[in-house]
Formats: C-alpha cells, structure tokens, sequence
C-alpha cells in the first residue's frame, strides 16, 4: 500500500510526542528493491504525475502477467504496484521498465513521487501546463545528486490551480496561478488573471506559502527539497517528512486559499474521459481495456481512477462492461482498503472481500446529490465529485494508504469492525459491528457532516 498520510490538520504543528521515528532505514518499496510480503514480492513503480503513454501501461500489463500475479494496483500517488513477484525477478523487470522509459534512474527511483492535477489541459479550470512541470522536475530530480537522499516517501504536488492535489499535503506543493491573497476566480477579473497571478509554494501542511518568481517554479520545488536535507543535517535531525519537522523551514508570508480536493468525476468529462478502479486494481485484461480506450496515453490519479485525454465518450459502456466504474454517486465514490488477507499477514481480516460485500450491499452515502452523494452548496466542485466523506477499511492499527483528512475509518477487530469518523473533526464515537451489520453502519458514518 502507499505510505499512509498522518490524520493532522492543515497547518498545525505536530507536537514532539507524535512525530513519528525516522531514525531507522526507509524501506519504501521500489522498483529495484522488492518488499517481500504474504502473496510474493511487492514491485511499486513511481509515475511522475501518474502519466503513462500506451506503450509503456501495456508493459505493465505484460509485466504484471509474466511476473507477477496478473494484477495491478495504483496507489495514492498515482504509482502503480505489481505483486506476486518472485524474488529473483527484480532484474527481469528492471530490464522491461527501462525498456519503456519507466526506468530512467536506479539510483533515484524512489524519489520520484510527483502527483499532479490530472485534468490539466483538458478544460479552462488550469491555470498552467503542469504536464511540463512534472517532465522538468522528473528529469532534474534524476540528475541531482543530493536528491537521492530523499525519503521514498517524500512527496512533490504540482497543482493546476484548481486545488486538487494541493489538498493532499504533499511535503513540496507548487499552486500554479493560485489565488492565494487575491480575488476568487469567479470574480469580474475572469479567468486569465489566475494565469497571470504567480504560483504558491506551500511547504508540508503549512496555512502560508512562498510567491515563486515566474520561470523558477521547478527550481523553486527543487530547493525546498533540498534546503529541507540541509535543514535536517544542520540540526542532527532525521525525518522524513516536512510535516514531522515543520520548525524548520519557513512557512512564508502568503495565506492560502481552503483546497478543494476535488477528484475528477468519473464519466464523459472536457477533453477526454475519467473511469475508477474498484480499490485502484485491475486485471491485466482489464488494463488492456483501458488502454484500448485511450488516444495514446494514460494519467493515472491519485484517487485510483484513470484519466483517459481525448477519448470519446461512445467508448464508456464497453470501460464499463469491462469492470471500470462510469458513473458518479456510487457507494464505490472514494472507498480504499488495504491489502488485507491473504496478501498481508499482520492484517485480522480479508478487508477488500468484505468492503466489496458492504459497498454492494447498497448501503449508500445518501444526500440530496447525484445517486445519493452528499452535495457541496450548490453541487459539485467542477470537474470532481459531490463530497462524500471518504471511506478506508483497514485490517490492523498500521491502516495503510488511508486518506488525509476527514474519512470513516472502519478496522478489523478480529470479532468484526470498528466503524469511527477520523481526521481533524473526529467524532469520537465508535460502532462495533458485525460483517452483517457494517453496511449501513458506514454509510450512516459517510452522512457525517459535523
């Protein structure tokens, strides 16, 4: 699973007693370095920006089949995760990797977490091509030395303006044309003053940001990484992540907006086409599919859906038939599990079976929006789903890949689960359940709305 986002307030502290040990070794899963788990080796292989051309999603496919166990997953990051891998493969895949272009480093494969705003280019929410962006910083990444002494799990955001990927507290956010400070992008101004405004640097989880001169976006990204490892060493620090030591760089003098976080909607959207995957996997039949519907390339999103740009709207029933999720305000909106039973023996239950069961059963996160969903004012943010509060099953304490935020969280007990909202506004109330009962338990927790 992703490495999990700790369930901490935008812009708080994190008080001394909560910061996590960073003293030992990062063993982030990598491409090269191959986790060992219950069901066969764990490959994760960073996607700058979850992009993808056709060549390179069916040499995954091909690699998932020959290698491993015919699945694949994506992750919070818009990675993608092969297993089932046998131990002596690393170098087999290595070689398919870099064949494609998915290989371009082995000594900072790892680093290479970049999300950015999948619906960039594709409508007049974008204030500036962070597809650019990503191949620059992707490419100056590979070629600092320094950077190679970044956690695996660090992570860069490169959002379009419209706040999406910004909501997910990234370690260095770049905000293009961000209307930090200024008026909203609805006002008299229109929409080309956001692109004339600068860009935001938001570092960790902090409330203000950093204006970036315009043309020195990336090189402004590439020194708060930098200046973070130089902070760590100047101080005998080990950390991680900037959101476990936000003393020591500073946060800048610019407030910013309330992100909205926003996941593209699934369905016919401007520009191309957006589908879900059922806890972000897919057969390698079904990723064929997917890549028969594309133009020629593939973004994945860090809410484990796909965006296909200019794909035609008349090729969604057969993504369905295929198994992708196509229409919005399904009970499946924003719900993630962990791996689970059989693939990790620290978990208590087979989660996803039984989140499936409880998500199918109907149990929806009713509202007054489309299918039920909760609606925000007046409906959804553009481009992303009405706001119902996200879901996670977990099957131990650990609860991996859970989302940043406000969200159910529902843990294996042994006995049944533990249903509770979590985040920064957690209701301390929790529901003991059964696997019978857990349907209706979580969808009357996603109606939470204080």
């Amino acid at each position: 699973m992703p490495p999990t986002p700790d369930a901490t307030a935008p812009g708080a502290a994190v008080p001394d007693r909560e910061v996590p040990d960073r003293g030992r070794a990062d063993a982030c899963p990598g491409a090269l370095r191959l986790h060992p788990a219950d069901d066969g080796s764990l490959a994760r292989i960073r996607l700058p920006g979850g992009l993808l051309t056709d060549r390179q999603a069916l040499a995954l496919a091909e690699a998932a089949e020959v290698l491993g166990d015919g699945w694949l997953e994506t992750t919070s990051r818009g990675n993608v995760q092969l297993r089932g891998l046998a131990p002596h493969c690393a170098a087999d895949l290595a070689e398919r990797l870099r064949a494609v272009g998915l290989l371009p480093s082995d000594t900072h494969e790892r680093v290479r977490n970049i999300v950015a705003s999948p619906l960039a280019g594709l409508d007049s929410a974008a204030s500036a091509d962070v597809q650019a962006w990503v191949r620059d910083l992707d490419a100056r990444l590979c070629a600092s030395d320094w950077a190679a002494g970044l956690s695996g799990k660090f992570l860069f955001a490169l959002d379009d303006g419209r706040g999406d990927v910004a909501a997910l507290d990234a370690d260095v956010t770049l905000i293009a044309g961000s209307r930090a400070g200024g008026a909203d992008r609805g006002s008299d101004r229109g929409e080309a003053s956001d692109r004339d405004r600068p860009a935001v640097l938001r570092l960790g989880r902090a409330d203000h940001g950093h204006q970036v001169e315009a043309g020195r976006e990336v090189t402004a990204v590439l020194d708060a990484a930098r200046s973070f490892l130089d902070a760590l060493r100047a101080n005998g620090r080990k950390a991680w992540h900037l959101r476990d030591a936000p003393d020591l760089l500073p946060a800048g003098p610019v407030p910013l907006p309330a992100f909205t976080g926003a996941a593209p909607a699934v369905g016919a959207l401007p520009g191309g086409l957006s589908v879900g995957l059922r806890f972000g996997r897919a057969s390698a039949a079904q990723w064929r599919a997917l890549v028969a519907a594309s133009a020629g390339d593939v973004r994945l999103t860090p809410w484990r859906g796909a965006v296909l740009p200019g794909a035609p709207a008349d090729l969604l029933p057969g993504l369905a038939e295929a198994g992708f999720r196509t229409e919005p305000g399904s009970p499946w909106e924003r719900a993630t599990a962990c791996t689970g039973l059989p693939g990790c023996a620290k978990s208590l239950a087979d989660v996803r079976s039984d989140a499936a069961r409880a998500l199918d059963a109907g149990g929806r996160p009713v509202g007054d929006g489309p299918g039920g969903a909760l609606p925000v004012g007046d409906g959804p943010a553009p481009g992303g789903v009405f706001d119902v509060l996200p879901v996670h099953w977990s099957g131990c304490e650990r609860r991996c890949g859970h989302p940043a935020g406000r969200w159910v969280d529902v843990l294996a007990t042994g006995r049944g689960y533990r249903v509770t909202v979590n985040g920064p506004a957690a209701v301390p109330e929790a529901a003991e359940v059964t696997n019978e009962e857990m349907a209706e338990a979580v969808a009357e927790a996603r109606r939470t709305t204080k």
